[in-house]
Formats: structure tokens, C-alpha cells, sequence
């Protein structure tokens, strides 16, 4: 995905997708956030013009992820341990960016209360969107 919005675009659509999700604007700034049980689970935003996705993720996988993909960086005004930031970019696909939404959306929903789950994050499975 290259420097345009079609990361953040592609990012939103998933997140639509996710049972419970809600979109919401920061009353200062221009960014982005998306919500689950009133908890953040992504985020939109753009640096020095370009588009950019911050999602939260497991910390072995962050360092991974990080390593592996030119892309995805410590998480923008975010815990740099549990936080991603991913940039558009040839390493970043579609399949990655709607697999590391969801991921961002369960370890929230997890962290919920199970009455206000909106889904069971220990057995949820969700197919990647045929966009």
C-alpha cells in the first residue's frame, strides 16, 4: 500500500467490520479513533503528510512485526511496547492490515469486562473482507 490513503482506508473498512466498533473523531488535531467497549483500538492520523495507522499489539509480536516490516514502527504518541505504527508502504498488505486491525480489536476486547464483550476474543474468528 503506497503513500495515499489506502491504508487508512483499508484500515477503517476493517474496523467497521468488528462487532461493537465505533468511530470517532479527537475533538483536537485531525485524528482518527476507533473504539471498542469505550476503549481505544486504532487510531488515524497523518505525519509530515503522510497517512499513518496506530493499532495496539502484543509485544512479542510488535518486535517481530517491527523487524520484519520496513513499515510498522514503535506506536506515534502511543506505548512504544504495546503500540504499532504502520505506514504505507510495499511490505504493508491488505491481508496484513486487516489481520492487524482485528488483532488490535481483541486484545482490547480481552481486556474488557466479559459483560461488555461484544465478542469472545478466545474464540472469534472473523474472514479477512473480500474487498
Amino acid at each position: 500500500m503506497h503513500a495515499d490513503r489506502t491504508l487508512q482506508s483499508r484500515a477503517a473498512a476493517r474496523a467497521a467490520e468488528l462487532p461493537g466498533s465505533e468511530h470517532t473523531h479527537q475533538f483536537a488535531g485531525d485524528w482518527e479513533v476507533w473504539k471498542v467497549g469505550g476503549k481505544v483500538f486504532m487510531l488515524q492520523t497523518s505525519m509530515p503528510g503522510e497517512p499513518v495507522v496506530i493499532l495496539k499489539a502484543d509485544p512479542s509480536d510488535a518486535e517481530t512485526l517491527r523487524a520484519s516490516h520496513t513499515s510498522i514502527s514503535t506506536g506515534y504518541h502511543m506505548n512504544k511496547k504495546h503500540w504499532i505504527t504502520v505506514r504505507p508502504g510495499e511490505d504493508i498488505e491488505q491481508a496484513l492490515v486487516d489481520d492487524l486491525v482485528t488483532e488490535s480489536y481483541l486484545l482490547v476486547v480481552a481486556g474488557l469486562p466479559r459483560r461488555s464483550r461484544p465478542v469472545d476474543p478466545d474464540t472469534f474468528s472473523f474472514p479477512p473482507s473480500a474487498d
